[in-house]
């Protein structure tokens, strides 16, 4: 797997723009291919995502671009947002010269508003003449939808010949049960649409599903992938490749949280089979218990094993192994073995923890159930940040 520069303008036949101004910002993608979308799971669906899943089924599966935006999240907003969101949609097909239904729309922001179609409209403008395949467009499509994000979410993978490419927002309101998160793959593989679906709902299933900020879903998650099919590609090699894509962005995500200080990865082994796996490390990974004690580089031992004993999973206590690193080393510090208190580790556990990335292994000792969490600590700022989000 080689990284490339580009984000998803190294995707040949993409095209990328996006403007903002304030808070509010409209980012444009234009490529035509298979396409499969995976969306939230909260019974609050924002109008977006229900017109582009109505797209998608219309169009058989096939995109010709994108149209999203910051600022405004067009959710809870009733047959009024179902058509700012086709209007949205209507902005993009009209200046491709394709139709609507071939359009992916996505918002971001608080909820509860109507869209002001003058600023998009005006947003829209902007972006449309600058649609172009340099690195700096997806870069400038990217920041388009960043909210509270800090920083830009971009990667380009080459792999066997064939590339993968993703944006990403996301700092807060994230727990996708699929974070507040949008994502738009690109690759230039040439993949069924039934083996696109599944490839992405599986690699979403990995990466975007097991991404803890705050524990909260968003009524926007949405994850676009479209492929272009100008290479041959492999299945098992296009898997591999996606769900590389896909983990490196939720850790982007996971990095840029809302007052994060440190990204966190919590892997469970040894659980007495996946879903088991899956429960303790997402359970651990939402402690609010947990990520403060992450925060004060705290080894609080107690907040991840009674975490990981209320989560749901079978567990026996004295087969529990716990140990803490730095993400990307080999020096594991025990602060459990085999269900007895390491000793003396306190002061050595707390040096560990002040890395700004940072390993959690929660081995049960049951059998060989494995699963990985993304997330971050939970810091002042978080509180400071969304105490006055719409004010």
């Amino acid at each position: 797997m080689k990284r490339i520069e580009g984000g998803i303008c190294a995707v040949g036949g993409v095209r990328a723009a996006g403007a903002k101004r304030g808070k509010y910002g409209v980012a444009l993608i234009a490529a035509s291919g298979t396409a499969a979308g995976v969306f939230t799971k909260n019974r609050i669906r924002a109008a977006p995502l229900d017109v582009t899943a109505k797209n998608l089924a219309v169009s058989e599966g096939r995109l010709e671009g994108v149209i999203a935006n910051s600022g405004c999240a067009n959710a809870y907003t009733g047959t009024t947002g179902i058509e700012d969101a086709r209007w949205m949609a209507g902005l993009l097909a009209d200046h491709l010269g394709v139709g609507a239904e071939e359009i992916g729309v996505a918002s971001t922001g608080v909820i509860g508003r109507h869209l002001d179609r003058d600023v998009i409209a005006g947003l829209f403008d902007e972006a449309k003449g600058r649609l172009r395949s340099d690195p700096e467009a997806s870069a400038e499509a990217a920041r388009a939808i960043m909210t509270t994000d800090t920083r830009v979410k971009e990667i380009a993978v080459e792999h066997r010949g064939f590339r993968v490419a993703g944006i990403t927002k996301g700092a807060g309101m994230i727990e996708p049960n699929m974070a507040t998160m949008l994502a738009f793959l690109y690759t230039d593989a040439r993949i069924s649409p039934e083996a696109l679906r599944e490839t992405l709902l599986a690699a979403a299933d990995e990466s975007f599903n097991m991404l803890i900020v705050d524990g909260d879903t968003s009524t926007n998650d949405l994850v676009l992938v479209t492929a272009t099919g100008k290479v041959e590609a492999d299945i098992d090699d296009f898997r591999e490749a996606l769900n590389y894509v896909c983990v490196e962005l939720a850790k982007m995500m996971a990095k840029d949280g809302e007052g994060a200080t440190k990204l966190v990865e919590m892997e469970v082994t040894g659980a007495r089979n996946r879903e088991d796996a899956r429960l303790a490390a997402k359970t651990v990974m939402r402690s609010s218990l947990v990520k403060t004690a992450i925060f004060g580089c705290d080894p609080n031992w107690g907040r991840i094993v009674a975490a990981a004993g209320r989560s749901g999973a079978e567990l026996d206590p004295e087969k529990i192994t716990l140990s803490i690193s730095a993400a990307g080393r080999d020096e594991e510090v025990f602060l459990v073995r085999d269900g007895k208190i390491v000793d003396g580790i306190l002061a050595t556990a707390e040096e560990a923890m002040r890395a700004q990335e940072l390993l959690i292994t929660l081995d049960l000792g049951l059998g060989d159930g494995r699963a990985r969490a993304f997330g971050c600590d939970l810091s002042y700022d978080y509180v400071k940040i969304n105490a006055d989000y719409t004010t």
